[in-house]
């Protein structure tokens, strides 16, 4: 009954200073108090409060951990008493074979180890680490379902220093964490612990299996009788700078769980707090937490969690290394051949969706920034800023076009696009020498070093002679189009397409194909999709998929007017062909989907070009908009 009524007093906080009574002997001995004469001893032999309770707790009563937790403002640094086997002896112990108490004695032990991981010493690292086995985390992981929510925080936080101190326990923790019970201590805690809980939910997304991630962030994102996602929104708004990217990290990915839409406003804020931050050089922290998060964004992770961008682009660039094999487990190549395509596919589907969402984030303004970031003197900005480049430009020749890569590439000079190949020339001597020691290791380095070796060849071919070849069409009428697409040039004259075959310095001639009706008066080439299309005074366009053989006509779509110059664009979106046709006043734009709309009805257009998203217009009243 006196300790009911001391439990009580103590709850109600009737008493300030009920800590340092209970800690004199007298109290000790009536809590404590037992006929075993090893406690007794025990009792009679250690000079103060304390070191009779630690020792009692190192004897085997493993109740006393209550108490110790109880007295813990009394207590010096924990880390120096020796106290690991006796806290893990209680984790790994059976609740039943516990004396009922008003605290649970695992609590106990699981506060008091959160107590020694917040101190910075090497003792306190050590004992951490003891606590990676699987058995004990498993023990660590049951108090994540516990009523307080202060057990709960401390048990996430030990489990997220042992993620830190060896990322093998990422799929342990990922696989067997009941994370429902955390979820809903988001709305409880404070700004410190909500931003903790952030930092374990994003850690827990850091698995080797792209399937796997997806699975936790669906129970993250739906496991919960609140939105998780309004309330990490919420969150956003007032977290600190250096703590905003990881936060707008977790949203972006919960957002894409579903198809990217066209608008969402969690994508768009995420996005944009990711760019402020990136931005924002008065606070280096921010920037490089930014840049970070940016490389996890990808969604490749080694079996300890770490980001795998650079072994991923290094792999795609056929870099050969002595650590080959190592690179190529770390990728994860798994076991099974049905379930490594099921993975790859899962990895490839997430790389489209989260570079759709950066890429075309205000057509492109992420690569104005990464390439602020590449003139960055912080080493970890610029390694951070030139990887996330690198994955976007490349990610950018598997996207449709709409334009984004021009975008690009006034930011960013790269290699798989024509014209951005064409300004690389310009520097061509800078480059030439690395190439040259890289392309012995490098089999892209060697592709590379060869074009440019032909690049300066065929241009100096081409200004020292006068005429490169001549084709005699006479016999179809004048040639009203022209396009070249890898080793091939296509031609319209009259109502047929002409494919030729680029030899040396001359064309030949593979396929000549009528299919409209009428003049074919323009050609346009989308190279992501390989594919042709032809418009024609027929009032018709085709698309011709493009073939090592020649062209097939796959659609025709019929048009109201004579299309009389065609520019078609490719968006992200579902249904996203347009074509823009200029006929009399305005310009008609269709879409595959069936929608019509005529822009700049006051002129007349009689050409068009589509650079960096914006359609330029050449009238004939000598004008250009």
């Amino acid at each position: 009954m006196a300790v009911l009524q001391i439990e009580q007093i103590w709850r109600e906080g009737q008493m300030v200073d009920i800590q340092t009574m209970l800690s004199k002997p007298p109290v000790v001995n009536g809590f404590l108090g037992s006929r075993d004469s090893c406690v007794i001893h025990t009792l009679t032999r250690v000079d103060t409060d304390v070191e009779c309770i630690v020792a009692l707790f190192q004897k085997g009563l493993l109740e006393a951990v209550v108490l110790i937790y109880l007295l813990m403002p009394f207590i010096g640094n924990l880390a120096e008493m020796e106290l690991l086997d006796s806290f893990l002896k209680v984790l790994l112990g059976r609740e039943e074979d516990f004396v009922s108490m008003f605290m649970k004695p695992k609590a106990a032990s699981v506060l008091l180890l959160q107590h020694v991981r917040n101190t910075e010493d090497e003792r306190a690292s050590k004992i951490v680490k003891r606590l990676t086995s699987a058995r004990v985390v498993e023990a660590i992981l049951c108090i994540l379902e516990a009523e307080l929510v202060e057990e709960r925080l401390s048990a996430m936080l030990i489990l997220m220093r042992c993620m830190q101190l060896d990322g093998r326990c990422i799929n342990m923790i990922a696989n067997k964490a009941e994370l429902t019970h955390l979820l809903e201590s988001f709305i409880e805690s404070n700004d410190a612990h909500r931003f903790e809980i952030i930092q374990f939910l994003s850690e827990l997304v850091k698995l080797n299996r792209r399937t796997l991630n997806e699975q936790v962030l669906h129970i993250i994102k739906n496991d919960s009788t609140y939105s998780s996602m309004h309330s990490l929104l919420i969150y956003l708004q007032t977290a600190l700078p250096d703590q905003c990217p990881v936060v707008a990290g977790l949203i972006l990915q919960l957002d894409l769980l579903a198809e990217p839409r066209k608008m969402s406003i969690y994508r768009e804020e995420a996005v944009d707090v990711l760019i402020m931050c990136l931005r924002n050089s008065d606070n280096p922290d921010a920037q490089i937490a930014a840049a970070e998060t940016l490389l996890v964004l990808l969604g490749r992770f080694s079996y300890s969690g770490k980001p795998l961008i650079r072994e991923l682009l290094l792999k795609r660039a056929g870099l050969g290394r002595t650590d080959s094999n190592v690179a190529q487990n770390d990728i994860g190549d798994l076991s099974g051949g049905q379930e490594t395509t099921a993975e790859e596919q899962a990895a490839e589907d997430w790389e489209r969706k989260m570079s759709f969402s950066l890429v075309s984030y205000e057509f492109g303004l992420l690569f104005k920034v990464l390439a602020d970031g590449l003139k960055s003197n912080s080493e970890d900005i610029f390694s951070a800023c030139f990887l996330s480049s690198t994955w976007l430009v490349y990610m950018l020749t598997i996207l449709p076009d709409t334009g984004i890569r021009g975008a690009a590439r006034v930011c960013l000079s790269f290699i798989r696009d024509p014209e951005g190949l064409h300004d690389l020339t310009y520097h061509v001597k800078d480059i030439h020498k690395g190439l040259r020691e890289l392309k012995k290791s490098s089999t892209m380095a060697f592709k590379i070093f060869n074009f440019f070796s032909e690049e300066r060849e065929s241009s100096a071919d081409m200004w020292n002679h006068k005429e490169i070849a001549l084709m005699d069409c006479s016999t179809n009428g004048e040639v009203s189009s022209i396009r070249c697409f890898r080793n091939k040039v296509f031609s319209s004259p009259d109502g047929t397409i002409k494919v030729w075959k680029v030899k040396a310095k001359s064309l030949h001639i593979i396929q000549e194909i009528r299919g409209h009706l009428k003049a074919v008066t323009s050609l346009v080439v989308l190279q992501p999709a390989e594919k042709l299309y032809s418009g024609s005074l027929d009032r018709t366009v085709r698309v011709w998929s493009i073939r090592d053989e020649g062209i097939e006509c796959e659609e025709i779509h019929e048009m109201k007017d004579h299309v009389n110059n065609l520019l078609v664009a490719n968006s992200l979106s579902a249904n996203s062909l347009s074509c823009f046709i200029p006929q009399g006043a305005g310009i008609n734009v269709y879409s595959w989907n069936g929608a019509t709309k005529l822009l700049n009805q006051q002129k007349n257009a009689k050409c068009l070009t589509l650079v960096e998203g914006k359609l330029y217009c050449g009238c004939l009243d000598n004008s250009i908009q």
